[in-house]
């Protein structure tokens, strides 16, 4: 993949990407987990079996200490990862060793990417994200998503990736001013991820009317729209992506499993299991909301019973 230079490439550029073409069914499912919880050899396993139950992009978390962006659900998986030792440069030879057919997207915060360069070992007289960039794009890194980087500060970081051909995801929160909304537009190529409420990353039992605003607000936009932040079950897909969605991001609903696994010492294989059986009730549940069936209704009027899971 290859891209024009330009701080204005990201919208032409949307349509012709990876990332871009796993929306192109409109109920793509992008399933989150972070790397190295609790290992790695169990993120391998459990990315395998989320893809074999439909997931059509895999974000993968790269563990940093101060992730402010998250909830206390995500916030113990990363600090799982990290004391199970996992590092930027484990995280790539995880991305490596994966066996998986689809676009893996790198979900960090902007000091790590920033200070990799100057890691030890590295010939680095300033730090700058390119380093990084590049090492992720030839482990096989199709994206990223980072969420404590500004739109107005983010010219280096979109370069380095417009360079690697790699995409560059923004978040669109429902506070996001339409001034920034129209930049994050200009520069966010592949999907836009629509934050769903405010607040910070957790499973919910319900959608926010947040959502179904925010998705009103980019209705016109031409980058696939992916809502995250409280999507936990089928229904909830139904309804977003029948709200104008090209899919769901789902995490904390995942990462209570893997949790739950590591609390009860659980082998590997019986929480892929359940991540598998999860991630399906969430492609299904997106798929309805595209198809003519799924059109209207909210998580309160629409009562279809859902796939049992743990």
């Amino acid at each position: 993949m290859t891209r024009d230079d330009g701080a204005d490439a990201g919208r032409d550029d949307a349509s012709r990407s990876d990332l871009a073409d796993a929306f192109a069914d409109g109920d793509a499912l992008v399933s989150y987990v972070a790397a190295g919880d609790p290992s790695a050899a169990a993120t391998k396993e459990y990315a395998e079996a989320l893809v074999a139950g439909g997931t059509d992009v895999l974000e993968l978390g790269l563990p940093f200490s101060e992730p402010v962006a998250e909830g206390p659900t995500i916030q113990r998986a990363l600090q799982r990862a990290l004391d199970a030792g996992m590092t930027p440069d484990a995280y790539l030879d995880l991305v490596r060793d994966l066996d998986v057919d689809v676009p893996v997207v790198c979900m960090t915060y902007y000091n790590l990417i920033l200070r990799y360069g100057s890691s030890e070992g590295r010939d680095a007289s300033e730090p700058g994200p390119e380093a990084f960039v590049e090492a992720a794009a030839d482990a096989g890194v199709s994206g990223f998503v980072v969420p404590d980087l500004p739109v107005n500060e983010s010219e280096r970081m979109a370069a380095a990736c417009r360079e690697h051909g790699v995409d560059l995801v923004f978040i669109v929160a429902p506070t996001t001013t339409d001034e920034r909304l129209e930049r994050m537009l200009d520069r966010t190529t592949g999907f836009v991820y629509v934050q769903g409420r405010v607040g910070t990353t957790g499973a919910r039992d319900d959608v926010s009317a947040a959502a179904h605003g925010s998705l009103d607000r980019l209705a016109e936009a031409n980058v696939p729209k992916a809502v995250g932040f409280g999507i936990s079950a089928g229904e909830h897909a139904r309804e977003v992506v029948a709200g104008g969605a090209d899919g769901v991001i789902v995490g904390s609903a995942y990462v209570d499993e893997i949790a739950d696994g590591v609390e009860n010492d659980e082998p590997t294989a019986d929480v892929a299991a359940r991540l598998e059986s999860l991630a399906r009730e969430l492609k299904t549940g997106a798929e309805r909301g595209a198809s003519a069936d799924g059109e209207g209704g909210t998580t309160a009027d629409h009562d279809s019973p859902e796939p049992q899971r743990k």
